[in-house]
């Protein structure tokens, strides 16, 4: 008799995105001497304790071996909490208990940009950063699941995002495709039903029932009233559209790297005219890679900052120059956009 359906999904996940990261690594490798001998890659897995990431931990556990990677764990302790640190070290003894190795907690100390969510995210991935370089690792695993991507589409929603935002979280991203979170075609129903069968212990972080934070209002509240309002499959249909954003995004970009070598003069400065001719899409991800390459963080230039230096191709009426974040100014000059710090 096989493993039970949850448990079945879960690890035919990571089995798939394992032999993703073999491929990889064969390829990265086919240029080194013949006679150096590279260890087997090692997989970390980052893991809270809640259901999501102790599923992908237990089935990282189980498909690693079979396929020659190594395999570890990492949990983040963010000190929010009291006894946050004790119950990283909870964690650290699971992980370990499931054979996992190297296996660590790293305690940061989370600021206050761009507010409690995100400042807590910045501190985490770079705590995961520093590990995966630290212990040289070929992939790091993120417990990510459906409906976690059917929030962050909602989210994107609600700030008024570009098509970029609505694309949700890339199955692979960071570094050099550090990140992989084989669970986003996985609902977070899946990763409970499997660590329940594996009677493995799992935290309910309380932060995740918290109304103070949007991410929690959204998960108990709005995502429930979407889906009474307009029947089930409204996370499978936001899931949907994140990969079909994401198709559509990634085009855009290939198509705005292609056209922008076309826009600059000799100096390399951006022609406004030639700017103009251009879809408003491709043109404004031009404009807003030429800010972020000018200085202003990607994180803080929103779609108004980039609409207000639109208008300087498409509506010049001698106006001013624009500020953008990050002490980066634009402005139009003898019909080109000079953008540059201030």
């Amino acid at each position: 008799m096989g493993p039970h359906p949850a448990v079945a999904a879960i690890r035919l996940a990571v089995r798939r995105v394992l032999h993703d990261v073999l491929t990889d690594v064969q390829r990265s490798s086919e240029n080194d001497p013949p006679h150096e001998q590279a260890p087997p890659p090692l997989v970390l897995v980052a893991c809270s304790g809640g259901a999501d990431s102790m599923a992908l931990a237990s089935a990282l556990a189980f498909e690693a071996p079979k396929l020659g990677v190594r395999a570890g764990g990492i949990t983040v302790d963010h000190g929010l909490q009291p006894g946050s640190d004790l119950r990283a070290a909870e964690v650290v003894v699971r992980l370990t208990a499931l054979g996992l190795t190297p296996v660590e907690s790293v305690a940061v100390d989370v600021g206050r940009d761009g507010g409690p969510e995100a400042a807590a995210r910045d501190a985490r991935y770079a705590a995961l950063d520093a590990a995966a370089e630290r212990h040289s690792a070929a992939a790091v695993l993120l417990g990510h699941t459906r409906d976690d991507q059917a929030e962050t589409v909602l989210l994107g929603l609600a700030r008024g995002s570009g098509i970029r935002s609505l694309s949700g979280m890339a199955a692979i991203s960071g570094v050099a495709g550090r990140y992989r979170r084989p669970f986003l075609h996985i609902d977070r129903q899946t990763a409970r039903k499997a660590c329940m069968v594996q009677s493995l212990p799992v935290w309910d972080d309380p932060h995740n029932t918290d109304p103070a934070y949007t991410r929690s209002r959204l998960r108990h509240e709005g995502l429930p009233a979407l889906e009474k309002a307009l029947g089930k499959g409204v996370v499978e249909a936001l899931a949907r559209t994140a990969q079909l954003s994401r198709d559509d995004a990634d085009a855009l970009d290939s198509w705005a790297t292609q056209a922008e070598a076309t826009v600059r003069d000799a100096a390399g400065l951006l022609e406004c005219a030639k700017l103009y001719a251009l879809p408003p899409a491709v043109r404004r991800r031009i404009v807003r890679r030429a800010a972020i390459d000018a200085g202003a963080p990607a994180g803080s230039l929103f779609a108004r900052h980039i609409e207000e230096v639109d208008r300087l191709i498409t509506g010049w009426r001698g106006q001013g120059a624009i500020n953008l974040p990050g002490k980066v100014v634009a402005q139009r000059q003898g019909g080109r956009l000079v953008i540059r710090q201030g």
